[in-house]
């Protein structure tokens, strides 16, 4: 299917989806193609003893693999778009099908049952970028960017975090002045995932400093390859290198890549934010399988699945992965009927580094000296990636501790914290 037919699907004058074609025969077609273009997926087992013992939470790659991988990922991107499954819901102005999200959900269910690259490289751009540059870019920036991004042609990251305003976003000194129809960006972003690959960025800057500090900020996408931007990777204390330190310096920014209204960040950051948490909060740990089912495993090789403080420790284990699992659903359901995320989000995203803690209790039981010492041993010293990385999904999409004051405030209804002098 080309695109011409692809954007063929139409939405009437008050944007209401039509669909033009009807669900069985877009089943057949993302099947047939399915068939066409990638392998079953085998049944997933999983013996002890047997395969990699990798249970990482965050990639360890090289900048080749990297590349490799983008490769990979772009091909499959590009196939997928071109056959008229890259955005099926999506406006069909900017390249999308228009399509409503029961046909998402069927191309979803299909596509489980086979193997297909990694997309890994496309979370951050397509989960938080292009929902935002939808609600609030400029009609060239739409244009421009969304329809590339969903076929794969443009890598999008988020500039929101700096050294000294991690979780407190808006005190962030990166600085944009007006110059004419344009903007110097100068300043430093941290913790920026993906940065190295990335085509394009969205970042938040202070353009008012003499404005409350969540008033003086405005939104902008810039040029990732531009004069002036300077990308240099983060070691952490997994060994990999994750995540990036960018710099800017009077970096240029036509006026028209602007989001939204000047000194009106701050809501456009809430959009991004709050699609971030979903993202996050929707994951599953990063193990190919149920992470409880793997510490089950764990817990018979090494002749514990009897002991009654480890099938308590198991048993939590297991009933919060599953009441995350069932909040999760609440949420997606909210934003299925066109409502736009809320403070479910952070309560997903608190829920899974919360059980990821827990993990780590059962695992220091289970193992003990061997979490922190090579023995050897298949499937025991591997899990030390896990446990340190999961102080870094503690951070990521907003700290444990912002979150519970969101939860404290905007579910609960307590009183807001108090401000520091």
């Amino acid at each position: 299917m080309d695109h011409a037919t692809v954007t063929s699907q139409r939405q009437s004058a008050t944007g209401e989806v039509t669909d033009s074609i009807s669900p069985a025969q877009f089943e057949s077609d993302v099947q047939s193609f399915l068939e066409a273009n990638a392998p079953k997926r085998a049944k997933e087992t999983f013996v002890w003893g047997e395969g990699s013992d990798s249970v990482g939470l965050f990639p360890e790659r090289t900048p080749e693999q990297d590349a490799e991988e983008l490769a990979t990922a772009r091909a499959w991107a590009r196939m997928v778009f071109d056959a008229g499954f890259g955005w099926i819901t999506g406006p069909v102005a900017y390249g999308g099908r228009g399509l409503s999200r029961e046909y998402q959900r069927i191309y979803t269910t299909l596509a489980t049952g086979y193997k297909m690259p990694s997309m890994s490289v496309y979370g951050i751009g397509l989960g938080m970028v292009a929902p935002t540059i939808l609600a609030h870019a400029t009609e060239e920036v739409r244009q421009a960017y969304l329809l590339p991004m969903h076929r794969g042609d443009i890598v999008g990251c988020q500039l929101f975090s700096e050294p000294s305003s991690g979780s407190d976003l808006a005190s962030l000194e990166t600085k944009a002045v007006r110059d004419g129809d344009e903007w110097l960006v100068t300043g430093q972003k941290v913790w920026t995932s993906g940065a190295q690959l990335s085509d394009i960025g969205e970042i938040i800057c202070r353009t008012d400093p003499d404005l409350p500090k969540h008033r003086g900020l405005t939104g902008f996408i810039v040029d990732m390859r531009a004069p002036g931007v300077e990308v240099r990777p983060l070691r952490q204390m997994t060994g990999g290198a994750s995540f990036n330190e960018v710099f800017f310096t009077d970096v240029r920014v036509p006026d028209s890549h602007r989001l939204g209204e000047v000194n009106g960040g701050w809501t456009v950051a809430l959009t991004t934010l709050m699609n971030e948490r979903a993202a996050i909060g929707g994951g599953g740990g990063g193990l190919g399988l149920p992470t409880s089912r793997r510490l089950v495993e764990l817990a018979h090789a090494k002749g514990r699945s009897g002991d009654p403080m480890i099938r308590q420790q198991l048993a939590s284990v297991i009933i919060n992965e599953r009441v995350a699992a069932y909040t999760n659903l609440r949420a997606m359901a909210k934003i299925a009927v066109g409502q736009l995320p809320g403070p479910e989000m952070s309560m997903g995203k608190l829920s899974l580094t919360a059980n990821m803690v827990r993990i780590c209790d059962v695992l220091s039981s289970l193992l003990g000296p061997s979490l922190v010492a090579d023995t050897g041993a298949w499937g025991t010293y591997a899990w030390s990636q896990y446990l340190l990385g999961v102080p870094g999904m503690r951070v990521a999409g907003g700290t444990d501790e912002v979150l519970r004051n969101i939860v404290g405030e905007r579910v609960l209804g307590l009183p807001k914290e108090p401000a520091l002098n």
